[in-house]
Formats: structure tokens, C-alpha cells, sequence
């Protein structure tokens, strides 16, 4: 234990210790983190080597634990030494009288449950990634229904290894660790243990440096089930593959089950050592795809339920709609969407949806949105966007606001409130009038008629 942990260890003021807890913070993340997502929690008592300390709400911990996991693990290190446990206390109001006190420990020290249940090592699966709240979609029902099959039999199906690929932030983490939990859940004699390659690697070059490079090897070997997250990682690194390769047989041949995770399919992973691919293929490879929108609105309504928030349908929609390609980034946006309306005191509107898509969303392609389809109209007849949200009657800025609210309605898949919402928040009863005036006018008027389909072909061509 260093010299602050020993002279913190003897003292019983939370104040004192989360003081010095967050003076190693402020150090280490900018100024706007540090005051947004530190600063509002407050300790509640000390208790040996765990500190208890209030946090707003669950999302709270989600946003820290997802971005400064590390840092807080070492900081716990520096101020209460290798047994450090900090423990959060969400105050969650209920309409009734008492408020709920819910606990969550982030710990340094090795997962207890775990320990006792894998003979004493610890498997560093996340206890959150479950097959209960994994959400199933067109882009991952194969991926799904074979890791459910391997964690309930593992090693005895045909999908070892189990190789799921797929772009970032679209579920592999979260599946491979579900397929732990529910493995230790289901057969707690099981020794499992989850790794990244990173990881595995910087171990492996420590075990060489210390002479335990013997050890380290029979330590993975002695599992019932290695899961390898990042595989691709291991490219370039021919003597972790050489290693990897010789624990890859002993347990395959053993019967052993194997799951590996990669950004791409066996095959691309050029810097890889062909005789790895081809083990790597002797099982099951499966992809998991960009989730479709009805799977984007079913996950941020999960993870809103999650908290115990309610929210419209068109916030989900909107977001779903503008954030299409990550389910990390979607729930991100959530997120701290959450946070702002929290931090500031805020309803949750839709102009503050708007503003908080604008900031999470990496998106660098153009999507057929109401916002593009708004843009696009309004350009082509030459009038301002603001004018065709605001309750303005003059001829043209009808025309372009029923148009766009017309093609809304035909190119993407936003309820008829949402549009709505989009054109300064007008019911849905305005876009059904809106959408029945504009199927007339073109009817009647040809030259309309090729106008919007002129401004239709712009937006599926500009759209990528």
C-alpha cells in the first residue's frame, strides 16, 4: 500500500477521502468532465476500504464507468490501496414517499461472486452484458441464436471457435460477455475467463520478462472457456500468435469452447498467420450488421426503460433516424441526452434531442432525413428553412412546407407526429392535410408534379 493510502486508511472522513479522490481526477480529465460528472457527486461514509459516495442517477454511472473505468480503478489504487471498492448510491425518486437507495460497486480489487465460483481467479466479464437486454434484430439473429447455443452447451456444438465480426460499436462485446455470464450463470463449475488481445498481449511480454511465459500458457489452457475480444489485434504480433496458436489446439482438442471477436471476417485479417485463419474458420463466423430502424428505436427504448424513464415515441424516432450505424453512438446519444436535461434542469423537447444528436453523432455520410428533405425543398424554392417551422402563410412557404412534409412522409419512416414536430410542432393532423393537398395539386398541375419528383431524385442522389 503507498504512503497516501496508508495515511487515508486511518482516516473515517468520506470528505477528506473523496477529496483527495478527486484531486487526482481534476488532474487527469479536462475541466468540462471534471465539473459535469465529478464535481455533482457527493460522499456518503467510509467504510474500511470502500467508499460509498450519492451520484444523481444511473446514467451517471453508465457515462463514467464507460469513459473512465481506468482512471477511477487506478485512483482507487492511489487513495485506498489494492482492496480500494467504491460503491455508488443512486437516489432514484418514486411518486411514493420513500426514495429507493440502488448500490453499485465499482471495485479494484477481484470480483468476489466470480472468485468463489471459478475457483478463485476472476473471469472480467461485465455483469450488464446479458442475452436479456441484448435486443434482437434483423443485423444479428444468427450471431444471437448460435451464441445462445454455445452458452448453453459450450464445447459441445459445431460453432467452435464462435467467430462474430462486425463494425465498432454494433454488439460483439456485449454478445461475447453475454455468452459468459449466461455460461456461468448455467455451469458454475466452469472455469471462463473474457480477455482483449491488447491485453493479452502486454501479459504475455511481462510473462516473458518475469520467466513465467510456462505459467501464463497452462493458465489459459486450464479453461473451459477463452473469449478473445479485438482478434485482430493479435496481427503483426508473431509471437503472441505462436502462443495463441499452441492454447487455440490444447483446447480445441480438449473440447474447449472458443469465442473471438474481430472487425472483420477471418479471412481480411491479413497480418494474421495463416494457420490461425484456418483455425478460426474451422467453426461457426458469423457477422453482425448495422442495426435497421425499427432495432435502433427498440434499443433506446431498452435502455431508457433501463432507467426508469419514460420518453415520446418521436424522440426515439428522431434520434434512431439521425443516428444509424452504432448502437454505442445511439445509446451515447441517450445518454447524455439524459445527463443534459438532469445537469440543467431541463424538460426533455425536442429541440434539445436536436441539439444533443448534433454533438454525439460522427455520422459523416448524408442520411435521408426530415431535416435533409426540409434543406432540399427549401433550397430549390428559394426559401428559408426557419420560415417554414415558424406559423408564416404566405403562398410559397406553404407550398415548400407541405412538400417537405409530403416527401417526409414518403422517404423515411417517421411517424406522422414526428414530422409534425419537425415543422414547429404541428400535430399529425396537419401533415395528413399537408400530404393529401400536395397528392391533388399534383394531379391536377403537371408541372408541380415534375418539380417534386425533380426534388425527390436530388435527395435520393445526394443521399449516400
Amino acid at each position: 500500500m503507498n504512503e497516501l493510502a496508508v495515511r487515508l486508511a486511518t482516516n473515517k472522513d468520506p470528505n477528506i477521502i473523496w477529496k483527495e479522490f478527486l484531486s487526482i481526477i481534476k488532474e487527469n480529465v479536462p475541466f468540462i468532465t471534471y465539473n459535469t460528472w465529478f464535481l455533482p457527486i457527493k460522499p456518503y461514509e467510509i467504510d474500511g476500504s470502500t467508499l460509498k459516495i450519492h451520484v444523481p442517477n444511473n446514467f451517471f454511472i453508465e457515462w463514467i464507468e464507460g469513459h473512465h473505468n481506468t482512471l477511477i480503478n487506478k485512483t482507487l489504487h492511489q487513495v485506498l490501496g489494492p482492496e480500494g471498492k467504491l460503491v455508488y448510491i443512486v437516489l432514484e425518486d418514486k411518486e411514493s414517499a420513500v426514495p429507493e437507495l440502488s448500490e453499485k460497486i465499482i471495485s479494484n480489487a477481484p470480483n468476489t461472486e466470480n472468485s468463489k465460483s471459478q475457483n478463485a481467479f476472476v473471469a472480467y466479464l461485465n455483469p450488464r452484458y446479458l442475452f436479456d437486454n441484448f435486443i434482437k434484430g434483423e443485423g444479428n439473429q444468427l450471431a444471437r441464436a448460435a451464441a445462445i447455443a454455445v452458452a448453453e452447451n459450450p464445447g459441445e456444438t459445431s460453432f467452435n471457435p464462435l467467430f462474430i465480426y462486425g463494425g465498432v460499436g454494433l454488439g460483439k462485446t456485449h454478445l461475447i460477455h453475454a455468452i459468459g455470464n449466461k455460461i456461468l450463470d448455467k455451469h458454475r463449475t466452469k472455469r471462463v475467463v473474457y480477455v482483449s488481445s491488447d491485453v493479452f498481449t502486454v501479459e504475455f511480454v511481462e510473462a516473458i520478462q518475469n520467466n513465467t511465459a510456462n505459467e501464463f500458457a497452462s493458465f489459459y489452457k486450464s479453461m473451459d472457456v477463452l473469449i478473445i475480444d479485438d482478434i485482430q489485434f493479435l496481427m503483426g504480433k508473431e509471437k503472441t500468435q505462436d502462443l495463441f496458436y499452441n492454447i487455440f489446439n490444447s483446447l480445441h482438442q480438449a473440447g474447449k469452447q472458443i469465442i473471438l471477436s474481430s472487425d472483420k471476417p477471418p479471412k481480411d485479417l491479413k497480418g494474421l498467420n495463416e494457420r490461425l485463419i484456418s483455425r478460426f474458420q474451422w467453426g461457426l463466423t458469423t457477422d453482425i450488421q448495422p442495426p435497421d430502424f425499427e432495432t435502433r428505436v427498440a434499443i433506446l427504448k431498452n435502455k431508457s426503460e433501463s432507467y426508469g424513464i419514460i420518453l415520446p415515441n418521436e424522440i426515439f424516432e428522431y434520434i434512431a433516424q439521425n443516428i444509424t450505424t452504432n448502437i454505442r453512438e445511439l445509446e451515447g446519444c441517450l445518454i447524455k441526452l439524459l445527463a443534459n436535461a438532469s445537469l440543467s434542469s431541463k424538460q426533455i423537447d425536442f429541440e434539445l434531442v436536436r441539439k444533443t444528436v448534433k454533438e454525439i453523432s460522427t455520422t459523416k455520410h448524408i442520411e435521408v432525413s426530415i431535416d435533409f428533405i426540409t434543406k432540399i425543398v427549401c433550397e430549390f424554392f428559394s426559401v428559408d428553412e426557419n420560415k417554414v417551422r415558424e406559423k408564416n402563410r404566405r403562398k410559397e412557404v406553404v407550398l415548400a412546407r407541405q412538400i417537405a412534409m409530403y416527401l417526409s412522409k414518403q422517404l423515411t419512416k417517421s411517424s406522422l407526429k414526428t414530422i409534425g414536430l419537425h415543422f414547429g410542432g404541428r400535430d399529425h393532423s396537419t401533415v395528413i392535410h399537408a400530404c393529401s393537398n400536395i397528392d391533388k395539386m399534383i394531379e391536377e398541375d403537371p408541372m408541380l408534379k415534375e418539380k417534386v419528383n425533380k426534388i425527390k431524385n436530388k435527395i435520393e442522389l445526394s443521399a449516400t
